[in-house]
């Protein structure tokens, strides 16, 4: 039960202190990468002579992926500890992570007879989503996008009625001089999403008069439904960083919270482990509606917020009050 608890905690995101997980973590960005790289090496037929080298290197990294695989849904009753072993294994099978897992294993099985197992080959594509989720850093697009979700849904809505509308106008203005084009008011939402997108392939085109002045219209518009996600999104960079920078000052209090998600190294481990390993204090823990006082009998656990601080012998009584409140 300790080795199967080491090898849970090595395949999990590694801490600074613990070399092993983050030898782990650098060996498994290097084998995506490797992997990815061979799949578009295998594309270049000057390269032929290459290709037994390249594909040695395929079935390593592949392997390798495979029995990774295996070991997170063997150690799947850590990451949900709540859940009986198989209850955990069939959680994580059905999570992100655990699909993202399987459809980049499946593609290595694929029979080359079949064009539909060949196209499976591109889903391996989704490797690049394991390093997403081990570094801080590209984490930062994905609180970004989760904070701005209903922004993002709104612009984009406008952006598809924009394209609706612009595909309806133009039919009517150029059904007539090009019924072979403009068949249907379906028919110009090639053209609409070209130029909405402000790609313009230029297959597509307005003839009349009527169709060009619309078309300058709907460009203009275009770039401006475009411009809508942009900086949303470039407005959420800026908050998450500003406020990153703020928590980090030196007059900042540090109390902070942290989200449990999949991939945290902290599931399972109680308040002392934590505080032994990490050196933080867990406050509060709030799990569901429920709002914890952590005892020796807590454990972390998937979807918990814990509200942390570095250890100290002594906490002033009432410090960080506000700053909880706002991060909650």
């Amino acid at each position: 039960m300790d080795r199967k608890r080491r090898i849970f905690d090595i395949i999990q995101i590694g801490s600074g202190d613990d070399r092993a997980s983050r030898a782990f973590d650098m060996g498994l960005v290097v084998c995506v990468i490797l992997n990815i790289t061979m799949m578009f090496l295998d594309t270049f037929e000057e390269l032929s002579a290459f290709f037994p080298f390249f594909k040695i290197v395929e079935v390593i990294t592949m392997l390798l992926f495979t029995v990774e695989y295996i070991l997170r849904i063997w150690t799947s009753d850590y990451l949900f500890p709540t859940e009986s072993r198989g209850k955990a294994a069939l959680h994580f099978i059905c999570s992100f992570d655990g699909v993202v897992d399987l459809l980049t294993i499946l593609p290595f099985l694929y029979f080359s007879g079949f064009v539909a197992f060949r196209m499976l080959r591109v889903v391996r594509i989704l490797h690049l989503f394991r390093i997403n989720s081990r570094y801080d850093s590209f984490n930062v697009i994905k609180s970004v996008i989760l904070e701005k979700r209903t922004q993002l849904a709104s612009s984009l809505f406008i952006i598809f009625i924009l394209m609706l509308a612009s595909s309806l106008f133009m039919y009517s203005a150029e059904h007539e001089a090009q019924p072979e084009v403009f068949r249907n008011a379906f028919s110009g939402i090639w053209w609409s999403m070209s130029t909405v997108l402000t790609v313009g392939y230029g297959d597509i085109y307005p003839v009349t008069a009527l169709g060009k002045a619309m078309a300058v219209v709907i460009a203009f518009l275009g770039v401006g439904a475009v411009a809508l996600p942009t900086g949303i999104i470039s407005a959420g960079f800026v908050e998450n960083y500003s406020e990153m920078m703020y928590s980090s000052g030196p007059e900042d209090i540090a109390l902070q919270t942290v989200s449990i998600d999949i991939d945290s190294s902290w599931i399972g481990k109680s308040v002392h482990e934590i505080d032994r390993m990490y050196g933080l204090m867990i406050v509060i823990a709030k799990r569901g509606d429920a709002t914890i006082l952590p005892s020796e009998a807590y454990r972390v656990k998937m979807g918990d917020a814990l509200v942390v601080c570095p250890h100290t012998d002594e906490l002033e009584p009432g410090a960080g009050t506000t700053d909880i409140g706002e991060k909650q």
